[in-house]
């Protein structure tokens, strides 16, 4: 299967809206496939975020470091999911955020122009979004909530639940970083769980 019609298929599930030939002319004329190498950068603090991209093959890690050199991981990346700080994406403002390959990457990059561009020329595309948005903003809530209200042994636990993939393919140290564990104690928290 190629980069493409692996985002096809991505495309026309989420949507529910069957892809043209039109259409794929148009995603394929704009999106650009690129290759990262493990630990290389998609995007640096700093810099604007004038691509986002979709990943074909592979994981990554969205993440700031604070004044005494922590990192802390916003969010954890794997294939079918986009890669991107939307708000440097959609205001052209510089990012607090580095994008790191944590594997080597396949992704389809695509700029905000060309995004708008589908938006208008591909229904589908713009149905895809919406359902994203809507993802997005019920995931965004969960982490709040998360953060708020769950010990740590139930952030891990709904962690597992949710991704358990992850645990094979990101460090224990991101995904302590990830919920807002110390390594210790998400160690003892698989112990625990391992031993149930």
């Amino acid at each position: 299967m190629s980069n493409f019609e692996a985002f096809y298929d991505y495309i026309q599930k989420l949507s529910g809206e069957k892809l043209s030939e039109d259409d794929k002319l148009v995603i394929e004329t704009h999106m650009k496939p690129r290759r990262f190498r493990k630990k290389q950068y998609f995007l640096q603090e700093g810099d604007v975020c004038k691509y986002t991209g979709f990943i074909v093959k592979g994981s990554a890690r969205t993440f700031s470091v604070d004044e005494e050199g922590n990192e802390n991981i916003l969010k954890l990346s794997v294939e079918n999911w986009w890669l991107t700080d939307f708000e440097s994406f959609y205001h052209l403002t510089p990012s607090k955020y580095n994008i790191q390959a944590i594997e080597d990457l396949e992704i389809l990059q695509v700029t905000n122009a060309q995004v708008e561009e589908f938006f208008k020329a591909i229904p589908a595309f713009s149905a895809m979004m919406e359902v994203i948005k809507q993802n997005n903003a019920i995931a965004n809530q969960k982490r709040m909530q998360a953060v708020i209200r769950y010990t740590a042994e139930e952030r891990f636990s709904d962690f597992v639940n949710n991704y358990p993939h992850f645990l094979q393919r990101f460090p224990q140290n991101m995904i302590a970083s990830y919920l807002g564990l110390s390594p210790e104690t998400l160690s003892r928290l698989r112990k625990k769980l391992n031993s149930k």
